[in-house]
């Protein structure tokens, strides 16, 4: 089953004064927390998900911005490796702050009876300055890629 791209509206709790925000959605034929659909859905990238981070991590270390490393290194929770800000059965937060953009990934998971449980995955984005507002319209096709790939894993 393929994820749907669907309509996210802003401001949103998770990042109240987000500028930016996508959201893809799946029905799954059972019952699943948010946490177990982020983690279905993060816990292992596809390989070629991976080799655009490493591109996307080598070209903005000159920057000064956080790379995937950096983000493991939260001495807590994780999702993938993002670190987890919130969480309960019906709703997943994760993200951090750079100097470019604040970021939130935002997991929600309803039961819509019979037919299983509906998630959404959506990714929230301050940005910070003018390096945000670029580097988000650059990246933005491959984030959409790949959320809606990894998104299409929780099935």
């Amino acid at each position: 089953m393929r994820a749907k791209q669907v309509r996210f509206d802003l401001p949103h709790p998770a990042l109240p004064d987000a500028d930016w925000a996508d959201c893809f959605e799946i029905t799954v034929p059972r019952a699943i927390t948010a946490g177990d659909a982020a983690r279905r859905a993060f816990s292992r990238m596809p390989a070629w998900a991976g080799a655009l981070m490493a591109v996307r991590d080598a070209l903005m270390r000159p920057f000064g911005l956080k790379g995937a490393d950096e983000a493991t290194r939260h001495s807590g929770k994780t999702v993938g490796f993002f670190p987890v800000l919130e969480e309960s059965e019906s709703e997943l937060v994760a993200g951090f702050d750079d100097r470019h953009l604040d970021f939130r990934l935002f997991v929600h998971a309803v039961p819509v009876g019979a037919a299983g449980t509906r998630v959404r995955v959506a990714t929230l984005v301050r940005r910070n300055n003018r390096l945000g507002r670029i580097y988000l319209a650059v990246i933005s096709p491959f984030h959409k890629l790949i959320v809606a790939a990894v998104t299409s894993r929780i099935s």
